[in-house]
């Protein structure tokens, strides 16, 4: 059995950690630091330098000159045989990368040990796709001799910043397409969660990366993010994160016009029909939230129960939300870790009282979680709301915490419209054993994910992403590439 106290003691003890710029690690122009704390127990991991608009300068220079020079010169199979390096060696130093993943966010082990076949898939499947970008011979009805054709080419440097709350994951969706397409980035991670993507780039650099492919500056979002965001230097910026950052975002490309992918918020609906399995789909539907805590974008918060199966439904959720171990990410039976700060812990506590003021019933949870073994860190029952109407803050609003608002409907027209009543459209979860039902709510529902008797799939050949306010471009499938590439029309006069 691993011990995972004594390991986690060996990975972090309260030091530097540099960021890395140009095949280097540094520290911040400024000299200041960001501290990384635990969120379990509050303690000191470690401390990374808190980068600002000059280091990003620095980032975004390295970046360029690599993606003019040595990088420009690497064939397909050489980026393809690098991404296969990078997999092996995250394959070796797997239960490190988690076991950091776990102490600097608080996700529970057993969870971030399950990405395995995720992030390594993400990985390979990348480096296939590195050998198969490609052009057209396109016939064209120019008058004489006209060869016409298109290439594809690295869009250049892109600019990613990622939230918290899945660094390793996070930070391979974004870096791999780029390396496979050959472009190089600057990764700006959450001050909150910046120690494994720090690792990350070691490993990449044990693989044999190239100086200037991937620099990482760590800081905060509002001086090294913005920064990068509005950088003349920076051809495309990939965000994943809130709604109202990645309309910021947006508004700072348009310097340079340059290329932005988003990925952002949700309140995705789960819909729960009168002829679903509920064995099957209880815990489905109560890990759709209740999954990391609730810190995740997909997260099915509007729980929509057929009213013939809603009070049953709905209390064997309960039931299993109570059940659920709550504790330390380090150990190995945690179900439900620690909220990432007291920061968000704070907001997610506001909407715990801000549910029964409006009317709704708390079936449980509905608290912090107190006790001598949680001293230091920020733990929240997972919480289930009944009695919710549409019009209730819980039901409209991103939580990004363990609460489900549990809605009755009536009819599939009617659920039908009140899912789509919001802002959002990122992810939906149908529960039925009717195929019909099943095909027509997944095409009626505006999401850029419906999963039909489960949740959370995704898979490196399946595109993810948003519809309306839950952003724009795709990460995963060959549409993914696409978002790296430009095209480019070549015309020849053969006369």
């Amino acid at each position: 059995m691993i011990d995972w106290q004594a390991r986690a003691a060996a990975l972090y003890d309260g030091g530097f950690r540099p960021m890395f710029i140009d095949g280097n690690w540094c520290e911040a122009r400024s000299g200041e630091v960001i501290e990384a704390r635990n969120p379990a127990d509050g303690s000191l991991l470690a401390t990374v330098p808190k980068g600002d608009a000059a280091d990003i300068d620095a980032a975004v220079a390295a970046a360029r000159k690599a993606f003019e020079g040595p990088w420009s010169k690497f064939t397909p199979f050489e980026r393809q045989a690098l991404l296969l390096r990078i997999a092996d060696q995250f394959e070796a130093e797997w239960e490190t990368l988690c076991l950091s993943d776990t102490l600097d966010m608080g996700m529970p082990i057993q969870r971030t040990l399950a990405n395995s076949r995720r992030v390594l898939g993400m990985l390979r499947f990348y480096a296939g796709q590195a050998v198969t970008i490609h052009g057209e011979t396109i016939p064209n009805s120019f008058p004489g001799e006209i060869y016409s054709s298109t290439v594809r080419e690295p869009i250049g440097v892109v600019g990613a910043i990622i939230p918290w709350n899945a660094p390793i994951a996070g930070s391979i969706w974004k870096i791999a397409p780029a390396i496979a397409t050959g472009c190089t980035v600057v990764l700006k991670p959450s001050e909150e969660a910046s120690l494994t993507v720090l690792l990350i780039a070691r490993l990449m650099r044990e693989a044999g990366l190239p100086d200037g492919v991937l620099n990482i500056v760590t800081g905060y979002g509002a001086d090294a993010g913005a920064a990068l965001a509005a950088h003349p230097g920076v051809d495309k910026i990939v965000f994943t994160g809130s709604t109202a950052t990645g309309q910021a975002i947006a508004r700072a490309a348009t310097g340079n016009l340059k290329r932005v992918s988003l990925e952002l918020g949700g309140k995705s609906p789960v819909i729960v029909c009168r002829d679903a399995d509920i064995e099957k789909a209880v815990p489905v539907a109560a890990m759709a939230v209740f999954a990391n805590s609730g810190q995740i974008c997909i997260a099915g918060s509007r729980l929509f129960v057929a009213r013939e199966i809603h009070d049953e439904f709905v209390r064997r959720v309960a039931d299993f939300a109570s059940k659920l171990k709550i504790g330390h990410g380090i150990a190995g039976d945690t179900d439900i870790g620690p909220i990432i700060s007291a920061r968000q812990a704070e907001r997610i506590s506001s909407y715990l009282s801000v549910g029964p003021s409006e009317g709704a019933e708390v079936l449980t949870g509905g608290g912090r979680v107190e006790g001598e073994a949680f001293q230091g860190g920020h733990f929240i029952h997972p919480t289930v709301f009944g009695g919710v109407t549409d019009n209730m803050t819980v039901a409209r609003e991103e939580i990004f915490g363990p609460v489900i608002s549990a809605l009755p409907f009536d009819s599939i027209d009617e659920v039908v419209e009140r899912a789509n009543a919001t802002p959002y459209g990122l992810a939906a979860g149908v529960f039925s054993t009717h195929l019909g039902t099943a095909h027509k709510l997944a095409h009626r529902i505006k999401a850029g994910s419906v999963w039909v008797n489960m949740y959370h799939a995704i898979d490196p050949a399946v595109p993810f992403g948003g519809v309306k306010m839950s952003g724009y471009g795709r990460e995963g499938g060959t549409e993914h590439m696409e978002e790296y590439l430009d095209t480019k029309a070549i015309w020849i006069n053969a006369d």
